[in-house]
């Protein structure tokens, strides 16, 4: 299995187009002793040839031209992108589906919440279906193994698992809708699995860049994975309150700090562990910063745009 960290940011990416904090405006200054970030985003393919996204983030469009392995190959109208995988319906997770429009064949994985949000709630993304019918919406289920398909519906070789972690949905879905739709299927992790080589222990990647608490039924499934790209929006609870002076803390926003994670996660033996979806004001942006020290020293990796990996 081939991944890749298209972008390593949270929402707004680094630097945020509207934020001067001490980061910001350091890395705008070029001072700063770090790289700038796109949006969340990963990218996974069992051949090298057939790519689904975990997400779709509005920096797609850059994050694309930024990775040869996504560019159109063959032919006037070609994409390598067979599909998308959504986790949940927040805006930095499903805007870039409106810039994949542009009739290109491509299939959607979702759960029926998230998929009643998007196709028949938001005449937005209902385009989608108006003006590109070759998209294809398959429903899956949180707990429940399902295959990840291309556009005709091809088995890519790949293995979905999704984990529920969180029961809020975004402010934009309305109470009415709210009161509809699965709490088990509000927020999810992702795991992916690959079968093969079918000789050895099939490949696994967790990604996770949204957890709002640890569990032991959540903590055996990542010490079964290989490779760990985990939430690391905030090192504190009350980063944006010190940085903003007023605002909610990283729990109340659905992130665990990473100060904690490092704690709580200190065990993890197996997988590979990277913080990915790191928000604007985190320290450890900041190379140089004890933070960042810190989170190497405990055998940790913060994540950048481009990194790829092969399981």
């Amino acid at each position: 299995m081939q991944i890749k960290i298209l972008g390593s940011a949270a929402g707004g990416g680094f630097p945020q187009w509207n934020c001067s904090c001490a980061n910001c405006h350091a890395l705008r200054a070029g001072t700063f002793h770090g790289k700038p970030r796109t949006q969340a985003q990963v990218a996974i393919s069992q051949d090298g040839r057939s790519w689904f996204l975990l997400g779709a983030s509005p920096d797609l469009r850059s994050q694309i031209e930024a990775n040869r392995e996504l560019h159109p190959r063959e032919g006037l109208r070609q994409s390598p992108i067979s599909g998308v995988v959504l986790a949940n319906a927040d805006v930095d997770h499903v805007l870039g589906l409106l810039l994949l429009r542009e009739l290109q064949p491509f299939r959607v994985h979702a759960t029926a919440s998230v998929r009643c949000i998007l196709r028949e709630d938001n005449s937005m993304f209902a385009m989608l279906q108006r003006v590109q019918s070759q998209v294809t919406w398959t429903d899956f289920k949180p707990g429940q193994q399902f295959p990840v398909c291309n556009p005709q519906g091809e088995d890519s070789g790949l293995t979905g698992l999704a984990w529920s972690l969180n029961e809020h949905y975004p402010a934009y879905v309305r109470a009415g809708r709210r009161s509809q739709l699965a709490q088990s299927e509000a927020s999810l992790g992702l795991f992916v699995e690959s079968r093969e080589p079918a000789s050895k222990a099939h490949p696994r990647l967790a990604y996770l860049p949204a957890v709002p608490a640890l569990d032991n039924a959540l903590l055996y499934e990542l010490e079964n994975s290989d490779l760990l790209l985990f939430d690391g929006t905030f090192w504190s609870d009350d980063e944006l309150i010190r940085v903003q002076g007023d605002g909610q803390t990283a729990r109340q926003m659905g992130h665990i700090p990473v100060e904690e994670t490092l704690v709580r996660l200190a065990g993890l033996r197996r997988p590979r562990k990277i913080f990915v979806h790191i928000n604007n004001t985190n320290p450890m942006l900041d190379e140089a910063s004890p933070q960042s020290h810190q989170v190497r020293s405990a055998g940790w990796e913060i994540a950048e745009d481009g990194w790829q990996f092969t399981l």
